[in-house]
């Protein structure tokens, strides 16, 4: 089976620069109509209210198209990713060389166990949960809960955190540093045009655009199904399809979040475009009746908190009088 999903997906694989400067200048035009307009009916709040929503999602499908650039799948050429790469990175306040290095880390170390520190939203075990101490369980409950996970993360994340992203000496300090510059100049152009009222319309696209990040980024691998293991018994094709979910959540949902919910096909073949992904995943999961996550168990995956090794799935927090776990391997509790 593994080997007619990769054959099919190969097919989706071709790259066309017509669709990918139809989605990414028509992506921008979207962003900048809607930012335009939500500042300049700023004090209208029924009108500014859904713009802000709109340019959001707009961001969101931005990043989308960064993030298909840093694996040199969105154009033709190179070249031509790299370029709108950069060119993406002051609207979605992300450094362009930094995320492609993240993120093609995140891809490397996908369900490893002994790797979470590649992944976006870190995941505790059960075992880890059993013998932390009361403190780093209150960090944890913290951490994970989505009414601070989403809001908090979205806006620490892509407002503060991407400033200075991980491995950012690595992949260059001048690059992340001219970057924070365009940001600057950018955030000074809407002060200087529009004022205060401005810069909180703006806070307002970020904020949406950030906390829908989080909340996609947490759904494409925290489900009760998903799939963590060690080496050496850890399978590299079972964690690109099995611990990667496939939202299909509507079509405007796939067409403002640029169809990155099928996440299990894009870990499986990195190569395909955003705009063939839904396409690829319809064949496929017609053909081997892959699992799909719909609304409801994609909310109610809210309440998953730690990793079961036992049983092998993603389970909730434990009562509190749970009695003590045997310590399973890497016994060190990370938060």
């Amino acid at each position: 089976m593994t080997t007619s999903i990769r054959e099919i997906t190969r097919t989706y694989c071709n790259r066309s620069d017509r669709m990918a400067a139809i989605s990414f200048f028509g992506t921008f035009a979207v962003y900048f109509t809607t930012l335009w307009l939500a500042l300049t009916y700023s004090r209208t709040w029924w009108i500014v209210v859904p713009l802000i929503v709109v340019n959001g999602l707009s961001g969101v499908r931005l990043y989308v198209l960064q993030h298909d650039c840093g694996h040199a799948s969105l154009f033709g050429s190179r070249a031509r990713n790299d370029l709108a790469g950069y060119a993406l990175s002051t609207f979605t306040l992300t450094p362009y060389r930094a995320m492609q290095f993240n993120h093609n880390r995140h891809h490397s170390h996908i369900g490893n166990l002994e790797a979470r520190e590649a992944g976006e939203i870190f995941t505790m075990t059960l075992a880890e949960w059993t013998r932390a101490s009361p403190l780093q369980r209150l960090r944890y409950r913290i951490y994970r809960n989505p009414f601070f996970l989403i809001p908090v993360g979205g806006i620490f994340v892509y407002a503060i955190r991407y400033r200075w992203p991980r491995n950012a000496a690595r992949v260059g300090r001048a690059g992340v540093l001219l970057q924070d510059l365009f940001v600057l100049l950018w955030v000074g152009m809407i002060w200087w045009g529009f004022g205060s009222a401005g810069l909180w319309v703006y806070f307002g696209t970020v904020m949406t655009a950030g906390m829908t990040g989080v909340w996609l980024v947490y759904l494409q691998h925290n489900f009760e199904d998903t799939y963590w293991d060690r080496k050496p018994d850890l399978s590299p094709v079972q964690a690109a399809l099995q611990g990667s979910s496939a939202l299909d959540l509507g079509w405007l949902f796939d067409l403002a979040t640029g169809n990155i919910a099928y996440h299990d096909i894009h870990h499986f073949n990195a190569r395909i475009p955003s705009y063939n992904l839904r396409r690829c995943h319809r064949q496929i999961r017609d053909r081997y009746d892959l699992r799909v996550i719909r609304w409801p168990e994609a909310l109610a995956s809210f309440r998953l908190k730690l990793w079961d090794e036992d049983t092998g799935r993603l389970v909730p927090f434990p009562p509190s009088k749970t009695a003590t776990l045997s310590p399973g391997p890497d016994s060190r509790a990370r938060v």
